[in-house]
């Protein structure tokens, strides 16, 4: 693996990292203090040199951020969610505050997602309280509520293809697809008898969807048909934490887990694990594959870390 970029950030303890799809090596990062169980969070706005990492900008708020998304439509936007059930608006050229601040969730945000179809800019934010909203960032309240999940939400991702269709992931052991347009649940799969932390649509089939865990699987699902996954990836030793598709491969995924790993897979081959990567000594929860290089690889962990870095198995063709 070549040189490993790497920040320590005394007191932050990483849980999601997402890189700018606008500016080669900007990196956003989701930080909590005390584990996210009591205490502020920092966005932390993290560009990349010949020495390493070093923070272009950095701003807290008073409760843990749990996850962040950037804009697609403005360079210098993005939105976090937090322990208190809020989201936040922040603009790295206005490094005062958050521009708007979203307050409808009554418990934690888990998970914010920009929408990646063009024709549309919308936010979906998943919390505890077991609901999944939509926002229009230019709206100070949220566009509609989505119910059915029966347990915590996780995780939240709009498909990269349909516009206005999301997945979302739960405590409650389902998978749901859903539909801006319908104001409900288009697809609900038992995917896995455990708590699912993650899920991600994959880049290159409208019709995949790929879930992560408690029971240390990853499992894809055709959404036309969703009896049996299309494949199932075993490897982790505890929970998956987050798990991404590649933006260059399209059978290429990543995953990083309770386990400290991050692994990658290529789910057509006979041996799908691709590598281990073991850089961290904690939880390891953020996870993000660079759109401009196709090497390019972001995670961050439990262990106040931040780590961008170019996988063997990355680099080498085939």
């Amino acid at each position: 693996m070549s040189a490993v970029r790497a920040l320590r950030v005394p007191g932050r303890h990483g849980y999601a990292a997402e890189f700018s799809p606008y500016l080669p090596g900007r990196l956003a990062c989701a930080a909590a203090q005390n584990y996210g169980i009591a205490g502020c969070g920092t966005l932390l706005v993290l560009d990349q040199n010949e020495s390493g990492l070093q923070v272009f900008r950095s701003f807290d708020w008073n409760d843990g951020l749990f996850d962040v998304t950037w804009s697609e439509n403005n360079e210098h936007v993005l939105v976090t969610c937090s322990g208190d059930g809020s989201l936040q608006l922040w603009d790295t050229a206005k490094p005062t505050g958050p521009l708007q601040v979203y307050k409808e969730h009554t418990q934690e945000v888990y998970s914010v997602d920009w929408s990646q179809t063009r024709g549309e800019q919308l936010v979906v934010s998943g919390s505890w309280d077991q609901t999944v909203k939509v926002w229009d960032p230019t709206v100070g309240s949220s566009l509609c509520t989505f119910t059915g999940h029966e347990s915590v939400i996780y995780s939240t991702i709009w498909s990269p293809h349909i516009p206005g269709c999301f997945a979302s992931a739960s405590g409650d052991q389902t998978l749901r697809v859903w539909d801006v347009k319908t104001a409900g649940v288009r697809i609900v799969i038992p995917a896995h008898q455990t708590e699912i932390l993650s899920c991600d649509w994959c880049k290159y089939n409208e019709n995949l969807v790929v879930t992560g865990a408690v029971d240390c699987s990853l499992r894809g699902w055709d959404l036309r048909n969703v009896r049996q996954p299309v494949f199932e990836l075993l490897g982790h030793t505890y929970a998956i934490r987050r798990v991404k598709f590649s933006p260059f491969h399209a059978t290429v995924l990543a995953s990083c887990s309770y386990d400290f790993t991050v692994r990658f897979w290529n789910f057509s081959k006979p041996d799908p694990l691709l590598e281990t990567v073991e850089h961290h000594t904690e939880f390891t929860c953020g996870l993000d594959l660079s759109l401009q290089s196709p090497t390019e690889v972001a995670d961050c962990s439990w262990d106040e870390t931040i780590k961008i870095y170019d996988p063997v198995c990355l680099t080498v063709p085939g």
